[in-house]
Protein backbone atom coordinates (compact mmCIF):
# COMPACT_ATOMS: atom_id res chain seq x y z
CA UNK A 1 0.00 0.00 0.00
CA UNK A 2 1.23 3.30 -0.86
CA UNK A 3 2.48 5.67 2.08
CA UNK A 4 -0.39 7.72 4.09
CA UNK A 5 -0.24 11.48 3.31
CA UNK A 6 -2.29 14.31 5.63
CA UNK A 7 -3.18 16.86 2.93
CA UNK A 8 -3.48 20.39 4.73
CA UNK A 9 -4.77 23.67 3.19
CA UNK A 10 -1.92 26.29 4.53
CA UNK A 11 -2.08 29.86 3.47
CA UNK A 12 -4.70 28.91 0.85
CA UNK A 13 -2.61 26.50 -0.60
CA UNK A 14 -2.65 22.64 -0.67
CA UNK A 15 0.33 20.85 1.40
CA UNK A 16 0.75 17.45 1.42
CA UNK A 17 2.42 15.74 4.46
CA UNK A 18 3.83 12.28 3.61
CA UNK A 19 4.66 9.63 6.29
CA UNK A 20 3.00 11.98 8.33
CA UNK A 21 2.79 9.23 11.65
CA UNK A 22 6.69 8.47 11.28
CA UNK A 23 7.72 9.31 15.37
CA UNK A 24 10.59 11.61 14.53
CA UNK A 25 11.26 11.95 18.00
CA UNK A 26 11.58 8.76 19.82
CA UNK A 27 11.67 9.91 23.31
CA UNK A 28 8.56 11.91 23.28
CA UNK A 29 6.82 10.43 20.74
CA UNK A 30 6.18 13.17 18.45
CA UNK A 31 5.65 12.36 14.62
CA UNK A 32 6.57 14.34 11.52
CA UNK A 33 2.83 15.80 12.45
CA UNK A 34 3.20 17.02 15.64
CA UNK A 35 6.28 19.14 14.05
CA UNK A 36 4.01 20.39 11.39
CA UNK A 37 1.52 21.67 13.50
CA UNK A 38 3.81 22.71 15.93
CA UNK A 39 5.18 24.81 13.27
CA UNK A 40 1.89 26.41 12.59
CA UNK A 41 1.06 26.94 15.71
CA UNK A 42 4.26 29.34 16.01
CA UNK A 43 4.07 30.20 12.20
CA UNK A 44 3.53 33.98 13.07
CA UNK A 45 6.62 34.28 15.01
CA UNK A 46 9.19 31.08 13.00
CA UNK A 47 8.86 33.37 10.38
CA UNK A 48 9.73 36.40 11.64
CA UNK A 49 13.20 34.37 12.07
CA UNK A 50 12.91 33.56 8.35
CA UNK A 51 11.52 35.51 6.25
CA UNK A 52 12.92 35.95 2.54
CA UNK A 53 15.71 34.51 3.74
CA UNK A 54 17.56 31.71 2.23
CA UNK A 55 17.72 28.62 3.92
CA UNK A 56 19.98 25.65 4.12
CA UNK A 57 17.93 22.65 4.46
CA UNK A 58 19.41 20.37 7.15
CA UNK A 59 17.01 17.23 6.78
CA UNK A 60 16.97 14.44 9.12
CA UNK A 61 15.17 11.80 7.20
CA UNK A 62 15.56 9.23 9.46
CA UNK A 63 13.76 11.15 12.46
CA UNK A 64 15.37 13.80 14.93
CA UNK A 65 17.88 11.13 16.38
CA UNK A 66 19.10 9.88 13.09
CA UNK A 67 21.74 11.64 11.37
CA UNK A 68 21.01 15.02 9.36
CA UNK A 69 22.04 16.27 5.68
CA UNK A 70 22.77 19.41 4.85
CA UNK A 71 21.19 20.61 1.48
CA UNK A 72 21.68 23.90 0.15
CA UNK A 73 20.54 23.55 -3.31
CA UNK A 74 16.62 23.29 -3.96
CA UNK A 75 15.16 20.10 -4.58
CA UNK A 76 14.29 19.91 -8.72
CA UNK A 77 11.00 18.59 -7.99
CA UNK A 78 9.37 21.45 -5.82
CA UNK A 79 6.13 23.58 -6.58
CA UNK A 80 5.78 25.93 -8.42
CA UNK A 81 5.19 28.59 -5.56
CA UNK A 82 8.38 27.84 -3.53
CA UNK A 83 10.68 30.62 -4.27
CA UNK A 84 14.44 30.08 -4.51
CA UNK A 85 17.47 32.56 -5.01
CA UNK A 86 20.82 31.98 -6.00
CA UNK A 87 23.94 32.10 -3.40
CA UNK A 88 27.41 31.81 -3.99
CA UNK A 89 29.85 29.88 -1.42
CA UNK A 90 33.37 30.96 -0.65
CA UNK A 91 34.47 27.59 -2.36
CA UNK A 92 33.24 29.70 -5.57
CA UNK A 93 30.31 26.98 -6.20
CA UNK A 94 26.83 28.71 -6.69
CA UNK A 95 23.14 27.42 -5.22
CA UNK A 96 19.85 28.51 -5.64
CA UNK A 97 18.56 28.21 -2.48
CA UNK A 98 14.60 27.67 -0.71
CA UNK A 99 13.18 31.04 0.12
CA UNK A 100 10.26 31.04 2.64
CA UNK A 101 8.10 33.27 3.47
CA UNK A 102 4.67 31.86 3.98
CA UNK A 103 3.28 29.54 6.32
CA UNK A 104 2.60 26.97 3.27
CA UNK A 105 6.18 27.29 2.11
CA UNK A 106 7.18 26.66 5.71
CA UNK A 107 5.06 23.60 6.06
CA UNK A 108 6.70 22.11 2.86
CA UNK A 109 10.35 22.50 4.49
CA UNK A 110 9.32 21.25 7.18
CA UNK A 111 8.00 18.16 5.71
CA UNK A 112 11.14 17.30 4.05
CA UNK A 113 12.49 16.80 7.34
CA UNK A 114 14.08 20.01 8.76
CA UNK A 115 13.62 19.82 12.13
CA UNK A 116 15.12 22.72 12.68
CA UNK A 117 15.26 25.87 10.40
CA UNK A 118 18.76 27.55 9.31
CA UNK A 119 18.51 30.66 7.21
CA UNK A 120 21.50 32.81 6.29
CA UNK A 121 21.50 36.38 8.04
CA UNK A 122 20.71 37.62 4.40
CA UNK A 123 17.85 38.85 2.59
CA UNK A 124 16.64 37.32 -0.81
CA UNK A 125 16.53 40.56 -2.00
CA UNK A 126 20.35 42.03 -1.27
CA UNK A 127 22.41 38.41 -0.61
CA UNK A 128 25.80 40.39 0.06
CA UNK A 129 25.19 42.31 3.16
CA UNK A 130 24.10 40.87 6.16
CA UNK A 131 21.11 42.85 8.76
CA UNK A 132 22.06 40.37 11.47
CA UNK A 133 24.61 40.19 14.04
CA UNK A 134 24.32 36.69 15.60
CA UNK A 135 26.23 35.84 18.93
CA UNK A 136 26.42 32.56 19.52
CA UNK A 137 27.46 31.27 23.20
CA UNK A 138 29.07 28.11 23.01
CA UNK A 139 30.07 26.43 26.53
CA UNK A 140 33.07 24.10 26.86
CA UNK A 141 32.28 20.67 28.42
CA UNK A 142 32.03 20.90 31.57
CA UNK A 143 30.43 24.27 31.88
CA UNK A 144 27.50 24.77 34.05
CA UNK A 145 24.12 26.75 32.80
CA UNK A 146 24.18 29.94 35.19
CA UNK A 147 27.92 30.81 33.15
CA UNK A 148 26.50 30.66 30.26
CA UNK A 149 23.35 33.17 31.31
CA UNK A 150 26.30 35.20 33.15
CA UNK A 151 28.19 35.75 29.74
CA UNK A 152 24.75 36.20 27.79
CA UNK A 153 24.19 39.55 30.19
CA UNK A 154 28.10 40.68 29.57
CA UNK A 155 27.76 40.08 25.57
CA UNK A 156 23.99 42.15 26.15
CA UNK A 157 25.52 45.31 27.71
CA UNK A 158 28.41 45.29 25.08
CA UNK A 159 25.75 45.42 22.30
CA UNK A 160 24.06 48.16 24.67
CA UNK A 161 27.18 49.92 24.74
CA UNK A 162 28.31 50.02 21.16
CA UNK A 163 24.55 50.77 20.46
CA UNK A 164 23.03 48.01 19.23
CA UNK A 165 20.17 46.18 20.49
CA UNK A 166 20.68 42.25 21.97
CA UNK A 167 17.71 39.78 21.31
CA UNK A 168 17.87 36.90 23.43
CA UNK A 169 16.59 33.51 22.63
CA UNK A 170 17.78 29.56 24.08
CA UNK A 171 19.56 27.60 21.42
CA UNK A 172 17.34 24.65 22.17
CA UNK A 173 20.82 22.72 22.74
CA UNK A 174 23.53 23.25 25.40
CA UNK A 175 24.32 27.57 24.51
CA UNK A 176 22.44 30.59 23.97
CA UNK A 177 21.93 33.17 21.35
CA UNK A 178 21.35 36.77 20.80
CA UNK A 179 20.95 38.41 18.03
CA UNK A 180 20.91 42.34 17.14
CA UNK A 181 19.74 43.76 14.05
CA UNK A 182 21.48 45.45 11.82
CA UNK A 183 21.13 48.04 9.17
CA UNK A 184 22.36 46.04 5.71
CA UNK A 185 25.33 48.75 4.38
CA UNK A 186 28.00 46.03 5.67
CA UNK A 187 29.85 43.04 3.99
CA UNK A 188 30.08 39.43 5.78
CA UNK A 189 33.92 40.40 6.59
CA UNK A 190 32.69 43.34 8.14
CA UNK A 191 30.38 41.73 9.88
CA UNK A 192 32.42 39.35 10.96
CA UNK A 193 34.92 41.78 12.44
CA UNK A 194 32.74 43.24 14.31
CA UNK A 195 31.37 39.75 15.81
CA UNK A 196 35.70 39.48 16.59
CA UNK A 197 35.76 42.63 18.09
CA UNK A 198 32.72 42.52 20.36
CA UNK A 199 34.25 38.62 21.79
CA UNK A 200 37.29 39.94 22.38
CA UNK A 201 35.66 42.54 24.53
CA UNK A 202 33.08 40.03 26.06
CA UNK A 203 36.34 38.21 27.43
CA UNK A 204 37.57 41.26 28.64
CA UNK A 205 34.85 42.27 30.70
CA UNK A 206 34.33 38.21 31.78
CA UNK A 207 37.66 37.07 31.80
CA UNK A 208 37.09 34.13 33.87
CA UNK A 209 33.78 33.27 32.71
CA UNK A 210 33.98 33.88 28.89
CA UNK A 211 36.94 33.07 25.60
CA UNK A 212 37.18 34.49 22.54
CA UNK A 213 40.19 31.93 21.64
CA UNK A 214 38.56 29.52 18.43
CA UNK A 215 40.85 26.52 18.71
CA UNK A 216 39.15 24.45 21.58
CA UNK A 217 42.94 23.69 23.61
CA UNK A 218 42.64 26.87 24.44
CA UNK A 219 39.25 27.60 25.21
CA UNK A 220 37.30 27.77 28.91
CA UNK A 221 34.01 28.80 29.81
CA UNK A 222 32.31 30.24 27.37
CA UNK A 223 33.44 30.81 23.57
CA UNK A 224 31.84 33.35 22.18
CA UNK A 225 31.56 31.91 18.25
CA UNK A 226 32.44 34.96 16.25
CA UNK A 227 32.61 32.54 13.28
CA UNK A 228 29.11 31.97 12.86
CA UNK A 229 28.69 35.56 11.34
CA UNK A 230 31.63 34.64 8.41
CA UNK A 231 29.48 34.05 4.83
CA UNK A 232 27.94 30.68 4.51
CA UNK A 233 27.68 29.79 8.15
CA UNK A 234 23.56 29.44 9.72
CA UNK A 235 22.31 29.24 13.14
CA UNK A 236 18.79 27.50 13.93
CA UNK A 237 16.08 30.29 13.99
CA UNK A 238 14.10 31.48 16.64
CA UNK A 239 11.06 28.88 17.26
CA UNK A 240 13.17 25.68 15.79
CA UNK A 241 12.99 23.04 17.54
CA UNK A 242 15.87 21.10 18.08
CA UNK A 243 16.86 17.68 17.64
CA UNK A 244 17.19 16.70 21.31
CA UNK A 245 15.48 13.81 23.20
CA UNK A 246 12.52 15.94 24.65
CA UNK A 247 11.79 18.05 21.30
CA UNK A 248 13.47 21.52 23.04
CA UNK A 249 12.44 25.00 20.89
CA UNK A 250 15.25 27.54 20.72
CA UNK A 251 12.67 29.89 21.98
CA UNK A 252 12.84 34.16 22.45
CA UNK A 253 13.15 35.37 25.87
CA UNK A 254 12.59 39.16 27.51
CA UNK A 255 15.74 39.93 29.43
CA UNK A 256 14.39 39.96 32.40
CA UNK A 257 13.37 36.25 31.99
CA UNK A 258 17.31 35.34 30.93
CA UNK A 259 18.49 34.79 34.79
CA UNK A 260 16.47 32.42 36.05
CA UNK A 261 15.17 30.30 32.91
CA UNK A 262 15.27 26.93 32.14
CA UNK A 263 16.38 25.19 28.80
CA UNK A 264 14.23 22.22 28.94
CA UNK A 265 11.18 24.60 30.12
CA UNK A 266 10.79 25.00 26.78
CA UNK A 267 9.53 22.47 24.31
CA UNK A 268 7.64 21.42 21.57
CA UNK A 269 4.64 21.07 23.84
CA UNK A 270 5.00 23.75 26.02
CA UNK A 271 6.05 26.87 23.34
CA UNK A 272 2.62 26.77 21.55
CA UNK A 273 1.04 27.44 25.05
CA UNK A 274 3.61 30.45 25.73
CA UNK A 275 3.46 31.98 21.77
CA UNK A 276 -0.48 31.78 22.36
CA UNK A 277 -0.19 33.72 26.08
CA UNK A 278 2.76 36.28 24.94
CA UNK A 279 2.83 36.49 21.27
CA UNK A 280 6.26 36.78 19.83
CA UNK A 281 8.43 38.24 22.05
CA UNK A 282 10.56 39.20 18.92
CA UNK A 283 7.87 41.29 17.28
CA UNK A 284 9.53 44.20 17.19
CA UNK A 285 13.48 43.16 15.94
CA UNK A 286 13.04 44.32 12.77
CA UNK A 287 12.68 48.33 13.86
CA UNK A 288 15.43 48.05 15.84
CA UNK A 289 18.25 48.09 13.14
CA UNK A 290 21.63 49.44 14.39
CA UNK A 291 24.58 50.65 13.31
CA UNK A 292 28.09 48.55 13.49
CA UNK A 293 30.08 52.02 13.36
CA UNK A 294 30.88 51.46 16.96
CA UNK A 295 31.99 47.96 17.13
CA UNK A 296 33.96 48.40 13.86
CA UNK A 297 36.33 51.70 15.30
CA UNK A 298 36.87 48.78 18.48
CA UNK A 299 38.28 46.53 15.61
CA UNK A 300 40.38 49.36 14.54
CA UNK A 301 41.79 50.17 18.29
CA UNK A 302 42.31 46.00 18.47
CA UNK A 303 44.68 46.39 15.42
CA UNK A 304 46.55 49.14 16.80
CA UNK A 305 47.06 47.61 20.03
CA UNK A 306 48.71 44.55 18.20
CA UNK A 307 45.30 41.94 17.41
CA UNK A 308 45.72 40.43 14.47
CA UNK A 309 42.21 39.05 12.75
CA UNK A 310 41.10 36.11 14.79
CA UNK A 311 41.07 32.64 12.97
CA UNK A 312 38.72 31.80 10.10
CA UNK A 313 36.82 28.34 9.69
CA UNK A 314 39.12 25.70 8.24
CA UNK A 315 37.40 25.76 4.53
CA UNK A 316 38.01 29.83 4.01
CA UNK A 317 40.89 30.66 2.14
CA UNK A 318 43.42 32.91 4.17
CA UNK A 319 42.25 35.85 4.73
CA UNK A 320 44.28 39.43 4.40
CA UNK A 321 45.93 39.66 8.26
CA UNK A 322 44.77 36.11 9.30
CA UNK A 323 47.60 34.70 11.66
CA UNK A 324 48.69 31.58 10.13
CA UNK A 325 46.27 28.81 10.84
CA UNK A 326 47.64 26.80 12.69
CA UNK A 327 46.08 25.07 16.02
CA UNK A 328 48.81 25.64 19.24
CA UNK A 329 49.67 22.02 19.78
CA UNK A 330 50.85 21.60 16.23
CA UNK A 331 53.30 24.93 16.13
CA UNK A 332 56.85 24.88 16.62
CA UNK A 333 57.92 23.43 20.31
CA UNK A 334 60.56 26.94 20.30
CA UNK A 335 57.35 29.33 20.25
CA UNK A 336 55.06 30.21 23.25
CA UNK A 337 52.43 27.61 23.56
CA UNK A 338 48.69 28.09 25.73
CA UNK A 339 50.47 26.60 28.38
CA UNK A 340 53.18 29.09 28.66
CA UNK A 341 52.39 32.01 31.22
CA UNK A 342 54.99 33.90 28.85
CA UNK A 343 52.97 33.22 25.43
CA UNK A 344 50.82 36.46 24.46
CA UNK A 345 46.99 36.42 24.87
CA UNK A 346 45.93 37.33 21.58
CA UNK A 347 42.53 38.51 23.32
CA UNK A 348 43.13 40.86 26.33
CA UNK A 349 44.73 44.51 25.63
CA UNK A 350 48.23 45.28 25.47
CA UNK A 351 48.42 47.23 28.70
CA UNK A 352 51.56 49.13 27.09
CA UNK A 353 49.46 50.40 24.42
CA UNK A 354 50.17 49.52 20.55
CA UNK A 355 53.27 47.96 19.39
CA UNK A 356 55.69 49.18 16.72
CA UNK A 357 55.02 46.25 13.73
CA UNK A 358 58.26 45.37 14.26
CA UNK A 359 58.62 44.66 17.72
CA UNK A 360 55.55 42.33 17.30
CA UNK A 361 55.78 38.61 18.18
CA UNK A 362 56.85 36.08 15.11
CA UNK A 363 54.21 34.16 13.84
CA UNK A 364 54.08 30.41 14.46
CA UNK A 365 55.31 27.91 11.36
CA UNK A 366 53.77 24.65 11.30
CA UNK A 367 55.82 21.84 11.56
CA UNK A 368 56.17 18.87 9.57
CA UNK A 369 52.78 16.92 8.93
CA UNK A 370 51.81 13.55 8.85
CA UNK A 371 48.60 11.68 8.07
CA UNK A 372 46.71 10.82 10.97
CA UNK A 373 47.40 7.28 12.47
CA UNK A 374 45.58 4.75 10.21
CA UNK A 375 44.83 7.14 7.34
CA UNK A 376 46.28 8.04 4.19
CA UNK A 377 44.77 11.17 3.19
CA UNK A 378 43.28 14.81 5.00
CA UNK A 379 43.31 18.16 4.26
CA UNK A 380 46.55 19.63 5.73
CA UNK A 381 47.70 15.83 7.71
CA UNK A 382 48.33 15.95 11.15
CA UNK A 383 51.51 17.86 12.42
CA UNK A 384 53.78 16.53 15.29
CA UNK A 385 52.03 17.57 18.92
CA UNK A 386 54.06 19.51 21.41
CA UNK A 387 50.90 19.57 23.69
CA UNK A 388 49.81 16.11 25.02
CA UNK A 389 47.10 15.71 22.47
CA UNK A 390 45.78 12.17 21.03
CA UNK A 391 43.20 11.65 18.30
CA UNK A 392 40.69 8.67 19.52
CA UNK A 393 38.67 8.75 16.36
CA UNK A 394 37.53 9.75 12.90
CA UNK A 395 33.67 8.81 12.35
CA UNK A 396 30.82 9.36 10.20
CA UNK A 397 28.50 9.86 13.09
CA UNK A 398 28.85 10.56 16.59
CA UNK A 399 27.28 7.46 18.09
CA UNK A 400 30.26 5.61 16.27
CA UNK A 401 32.67 8.22 17.44
CA UNK A 402 31.72 8.00 20.97
CA UNK A 403 30.80 4.16 20.90
CA UNK A 404 35.18 4.28 20.18
CA UNK A 405 35.85 6.02 23.10
CA UNK A 406 33.74 4.01 25.26
CA UNK A 407 36.58 1.28 24.41
CA UNK A 408 39.39 3.12 24.80
CA UNK A 409 38.25 4.19 28.61
CA UNK A 410 38.00 0.75 28.90
CA UNK A 411 41.68 -0.08 27.70
CA UNK A 412 42.58 2.77 29.73
CA UNK A 413 40.67 3.15 32.68
CA UNK A 414 43.58 4.50 34.87
CA UNK A 415 43.97 7.77 32.55
CA UNK A 416 40.14 8.54 32.06
CA UNK A 417 39.09 9.21 35.77
CA UNK A 418 42.12 12.27 35.45
CA UNK A 419 40.35 13.71 32.63
CA UNK A 420 38.66 16.90 32.86
CA UNK A 421 35.35 17.24 30.57
CA UNK A 422 37.26 20.28 28.60
CA UNK A 423 40.54 18.09 27.80
CA UNK A 424 37.62 15.88 25.66
CA UNK A 425 37.20 17.58 22.64
CA UNK A 426 34.45 16.27 20.58
CA UNK A 427 34.37 18.01 16.72
CA UNK A 428 31.45 17.96 14.57
CA UNK A 429 33.63 18.36 11.04
CA UNK A 430 31.52 20.14 8.29
CA UNK A 431 31.98 17.81 5.09
CA UNK A 432 30.39 18.01 1.87
CA UNK A 433 26.84 17.88 3.03
CA UNK A 434 26.59 15.70 6.40
CA UNK A 435 29.12 16.47 8.88
CA UNK A 436 31.65 13.49 10.45
CA UNK A 437 33.27 13.77 14.01
CA UNK A 438 36.59 13.93 15.66
CA UNK A 439 37.41 12.83 19.08
CA UNK A 440 40.69 13.69 20.56
CA UNK A 441 42.21 13.86 24.05
CA UNK A 442 44.19 16.29 26.04
CA UNK A 443 46.42 14.35 28.72
CA UNK A 444 47.77 17.71 29.75
CA UNK A 445 46.07 16.61 33.80
CA UNK A 446 47.64 13.05 33.05
CA UNK A 447 51.24 12.83 34.43
CA UNK A 448 53.70 12.66 31.42
CA UNK A 449 54.79 8.59 32.56
CA UNK A 450 51.02 7.54 32.25
CA UNK A 451 50.15 9.08 29.28
CA UNK A 452 49.34 6.79 26.46
CA UNK A 453 51.17 6.71 23.26
CA UNK A 454 48.77 7.64 20.10
CA UNK A 455 47.12 4.66 18.95
CA UNK A 456 45.51 3.22 15.55
CA UNK A 457 42.06 5.06 15.24
CA UNK A 458 39.23 2.80 17.57
CA UNK A 459 37.12 4.05 14.20
CA UNK A 460 38.98 5.09 11.18
CA UNK A 461 36.63 6.51 8.92
CA UNK A 462 38.64 8.41 6.06
CA UNK A 463 36.12 11.44 5.07
CA UNK A 464 38.67 12.81 2.19
CA UNK A 465 38.66 8.88 0.59
CA UNK A 466 36.82 8.26 -2.58
CA UNK A 467 33.37 7.34 -1.86
CA UNK A 468 33.99 8.17 2.20
CA UNK A 469 32.86 4.21 2.98
CA UNK A 470 31.95 2.78 6.45
CA UNK A 471 33.68 3.28 9.66
CA UNK A 472 35.61 0.08 10.74
CA UNK A 473 37.84 -0.78 13.35
CA UNK A 474 41.54 -1.21 12.89
CA UNK A 475 42.44 -4.40 11.73
CA UNK A 476 39.21 -5.15 9.90
CA UNK A 477 39.75 -6.75 6.18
Amino acid sequence: MPDRKEILEVAGVTVAVSNPDKVYFPGTGHTKLDLVRYYLSVADGALRGVAGRPMILKRFVHGADGEAFFQKRAPERRPDWIETVELSFPSGRTADEVVVRDAAQLTWVVNLGCVDLNPHPVRAEDVDHPDELRVDLDPVPGVEWPQILQVALVARDVLDDFGLTGWPKTSGSRGFHIYARIEPRWTFTDVRRAAVALAREVERRAPEAATARWWKEERHGVFVDYNQNAKDRTVASAYSVRPTSDARVSTPLTWDEVPDCQPAAFTIDTVPARFAALGDLWEGIDEAAGSLDALLDLAVQDEAAGLPDAPWPPHFDKQAGEPPRVQPSKRRSAEPTASDPAAPNPSAPNPAGPQPAASLPTAPQPAATQPAPGQASGPTGRRRSIMPLIEVARAATKADAMTGLDRWKERHPHVWPRLEPSDVLVDSMRGRSSTWTRIRLNLRNVPEADRPPQEELEVDYDPWASGGGPPRRPGAG
